[in-house]
């Protein structure tokens, strides 16, 4: 798992160029479990620092995400998501749990995190069961046993290498993920998001071999959230990495509408400015994401 300083709303597209390189100056990675079983659950470790010579961006846009990211952080770091309907403020290790909103976050000082980022319906089987079934929070863990017994050494083996943390998180993890729920509904939901495209949502119980009742009340029994939702953010996410690797002089909207089946350009705009508070055009003007900001590394 980006709203840029006001004094970016005018950047040239040159300017805009130049912040991309700043940017990549800035600190971060992301890295897969080596152990088999946290693979089941993590899609992968991340880390992300700002330096206060960083010129980076201070309120990113975080897109919808129907996965969830453990943020983990000194106690005293503070933290702030701003959706159209609420703010989460606190301090700290948190939690965003899936979310359909697109959120702002304040990167406004220096910070160092290091993310977990969870599979689809990972919540599901682990932990954390006062978030199992919830959506578009933010959670503090500021009482998490493992989280509070462990920040210090994660944050020292963060400074050593990927490799070195990734290790550290791998045991640790492994250490407290004992206990995890494996049902009918986990099996059925991991064969729907391992079949990648989903966009048929109707024949999805003819082709697992089941009722699309069934297929249906276990994805939203697992993660939370409908298929036609899931596949809403799983187009969503499609479409930005596609948009992410062009510039903006390469962009040609109505063939973007056309590749991912909206009806026509406007149905696209729409679409836009509904779920990431932009239109295309404010978009390309300002590549507020965090994808542009911070580099495709989540």
């Amino acid at each position: 798992m980006v709203v840029a300083k006001k004094v970016y709303l005018n950047i040239t597209y040159e300017h805009y160029l130049s912040l991309r390189r700043i940017l990549k100056s800035m600190r971060n990675w992301k890295i897969t479990p080596s152990d088999s079983f946290i693979a089941k659950y993590v899609d992968c470790y991340w880390l992300l620092q700002k330096t206060e010579q960083d010129d980076g961006p201070d309120f990113p846009k975080l897109n919808p995400d129907p996965a969830g990211h453990i943020i983990l952080g000194s106690s005293q770091l503070p933290y702030k998501y701003q959706s159209e309907l609420e703010v989460a403020l606190g301090r700290g290790s948190h939690i965003i749990l899936p979310h359909s909103r697109t959120l702002s976050m304040d990167h406004s000082q220096a910070f160092l995190i290091v993310g977990i980022k969870l599979h689809v319906g990972a919540l599901y089987s682990l932990a954390f069961p006062s978030s199992k079934l919830a959506i578009d929070k933010v959670m503090g863990l500021e009482n998490n046993e493992f989280i509070t017994s462990n920040i210090e050494q994660i944050l020292s083996e963060s400074a050593q290498s990927p490799e070195r943390l990734r290790d550290y998180l791998d045991g640790a993890l492994r250490s407290t993920t004992y206990t995890t729920l494996e049902d009918g509904h986990t099996s059925l939901v991991r064969k729907i998001i391992n079949m990648g495209d989903i966009t048929e949502l109707a024949n999805l119980g003819f082709k697992l071999s089941c009722s699309q009742r069934t297929v249906e009340r276990s994805f939203k029994r697992v993660t939370g959230f409908t298929l036609k939702q899931y596949a809403s953010m799983r187009r969503l996410e499609n479409l930005l990495d596609y948009v992410h690797q062009l510039e903006n002089d390469q962009l040609d909207w109505a063939d973007i509408a056309h590749q991912f089946a909206f009806s026509d350009q406007p149905h696209l705009v729409r679409y836009l400015k509904s779920v990431i508070g932009n239109t295309p055009g404010q978009y390309t003007q300002m590549r507020d994401l965090a994808i542009d900001a911070y580099g495709n590394f989540e």
